[in-house]
């Protein structure tokens, strides 16, 4: 069904004829019924006229938006408009909300790109779903082949606030306008420090806080580990099992999976160690016990194994994204705080995909009152733009040298302006409780698969951040990513585009961005669990 009419924009003076104004769609046929006056002739229409139509009846000159779908005007004017919605020149909020699957998926327009891709690119570089998108917006994205996908991954998480959001699109224009980079290290602007006064307002840290800014998830830990030795003296990082924090050799190396991250890539940084994650599905003694005994282990690791004296930092993400989307169990996070506190360890809380509201708060550790350290965050803070960001105590931070911090492209302006874009489509449309909304329609909708197919072995997540665990079945836990694959694949055929993940690769996450409209929701989730029947 074409896009809907969103309201009169302006009619000719003299005629019976719609007039089109400049809206991002494409009027691609125009026909006039040949018993009508020449007075009534087409009009010329430009090659990239819009969706926007309003008309005047002669008899009455009121002005009247087009009916929804654009099928035939008043038969006295006698024009019809088809619109082509193969071709539409912007994405945006205003693309039409709806799952459409004209061609196999991929489909030939893209299987064209991917011969090309393969042919520049190194085979290192793949695509969860190669299909090559032209427009995003709302709950959607859009291929070359004209396909519409209802979108459950936001990028990995990064288009929160929704792709091309109108004040994110128009900062971002804005500053492209005025000047693309100057670095901050040789001339510093406004919008740098405007996006670390916001974060020093909103992160969870306990006191006076300050902000740098990078480029990216990992440059973002990294930089939060030199933080964390500088101010401790000391080399150790722990980290948990299931963690992923990025492809650099330090991030890669604090990463817990081994393919496709770090097979071959080694040898990796030294003085990182590794704890267990309290994973109440997979805990061997059961989640009421999960909590208590992993950060016993935790502590162990630190004072018998580690040596707590040596330990500069504990690396957590509040909720594990790539690891499976695991929610620690209730009580584990505050009791790595204590054990942290107690030892003269700081506490870095990993917040690149959890944070910036996809959880219902402002940062995924918010759920359990932890007050981190040090705290990193990527992702939805550009809302589609590199740029990424640590917030630490004042004393902390402080603590590195004049020149320890930064980098050429860091905080880049355009970013910068883009972040600023991200804190105003937040609060202007209330995102972190439209968040906790998506959650509980997800909840309730995976919960009901679960109760009817036995491979659904556990729902988790919080907020728009919300997973699937995929096992055997018939009484068997095992992890089966096989299953996984093909749910995978079933929902990409039939227009919805879903994540794997998991340390056994067994997770199908979902990460809408928080733009989608409740029927495209409703629609995703009847698709998800069609393709569940079918493939289980």
């Amino acid at each position: 069904m074409p896009p809907s009419v969103r309201g009169a924009v302006g009619t000719l003076a003299s005629g019976a004829y719609p007039t089109i104004v400049r809206r991002g769609g494409r009027a691609t046929q125009w026909t006039k019924r040949p018993d009508l006056p020449a007075a009534n002739a087409e009009p010329a229409i430009d090659a990239a006229v819009p969706v926007l139509v309003t008309w005047q009846h002669p008899a009455t000159l009121s002005p009247n938006p087009f009916p929804t779908p654009f099928s035939t005007l008043n038969p006295e004017i006698g024009m019809t408009l088809a619109l082509d919605e193969t071709d539409r020149a912007v994405g945006g909020p205003d693309l039409p909300q709806m799952r459409k699957v004209r061609t196999s998926i991929p489909g030939p327009r893209s299987r064209a790109l991917l011969e090309r891709q393969r042919a520049a690119l190194p085979a290192g570089v793949g695509s969860v779903l190669p299909v090559f998108v032209e427009a995003a917006g709302g709950g959607v994205v859009v291929d070359a082949d004209d396909n519409s996908f209802i979108d459950f991954g936001s990028g990995i998480a990064v288009t929160t606030v929704g792709n091309a959001a109108p004040r994110v699109v128009q900062r971002a224009v804005g500053q492209l306008q005025r000047f693309t980079h100057t670095c901050f290290l040789v001339n510093p602007y406004e919008s740098y420090i405007a996006v670390c006064e916001q974060l020093n307002r909103l992160a969870p840290i306990a006191g006076p806080a300050r902000t740098v800014l990078f480029n990216t998830g990992s440059e973002t830990v990294e930089n939060a580990i030199k933080v964390a030795r500088t101010v401790t003296g000391r080399p150790a990082i722990v980290g948990l099992d299931h963690a992923y924090h990025g492809r650099t050799l330090l991030t890669m190396s604090l990463t817990a999976k081994n393919r496709p991250y770090k097979h071959g890539f080694g040898p990796f940084a030294p003085e990182v160690y590794r704890a267990p994650m309290a994973y109440p599905y997979r805990w061997p003694a059961g989640p009421e016990n999960c909590a208590r005994e992993a950060a016993d282990l935790l502590t162990d690791l630190l004072d018998r194994q580690i040596g707590a004296e040596n330990v500069a930092a504990v690396l957590v993400e509040p909720i594990q994204g790539e690891g499976g989307c695991v929610v620690p169990a209730p009580g584990f996070l505050p009791a790595v705080a204590r054990a942290c506190t107690e030892r003269g360890i700081l506490l870095i809380a990993d917040e690149v995909q959890a944070g910036i509201a996809r959880t219902g708060d402002w940062f995924a550790c918010e759920h359990e009152g932890l007050r981190p350290d040090l705290v990193t965050m990527a992702k939805g803070l550009g809302g589609g733009l590199p740029i990424a960001a640590l917030t630490g105590r004042t004393e902390l931070m402080d603590a590195v040298p004049p020149g320890g911090l930064g980098g050429t492209f860091s905080g880049n302006p355009v970013a910068c302006e883009a972040a600023l874009g991200v804190f105003e489509e937040i609060e202007r449309h209330d995102l972190r409780a439209r968040a906790i909304e998506v959650g509980r329609v997800m909840r309730a909708a995976l919960l009901d698969l679960q109760r009817r197919h036995d491979v659904v072995g556990d729902v988790r997540g919080r907020g728009a951040m919300m997973a699937i665990e995929l096992v055997k079945g018939g009484g068997d836990p095992s992890p089966d990513a096989e299953l996984t694959g093909r749910i995978a694949r079933q929902c990409h055929q039939q227009g919805l585009l879903v994540l794997t993940a998991g340390s056994w690769g067994n997770v199908l996450r979902f990460l809408p961005p928080l733009s989608i409209p409740n029927a495209l929701l409703d629609e995703g989730l009847q698709v998800l669990g069609e393709a569940l029947a079918a493939e289980a």
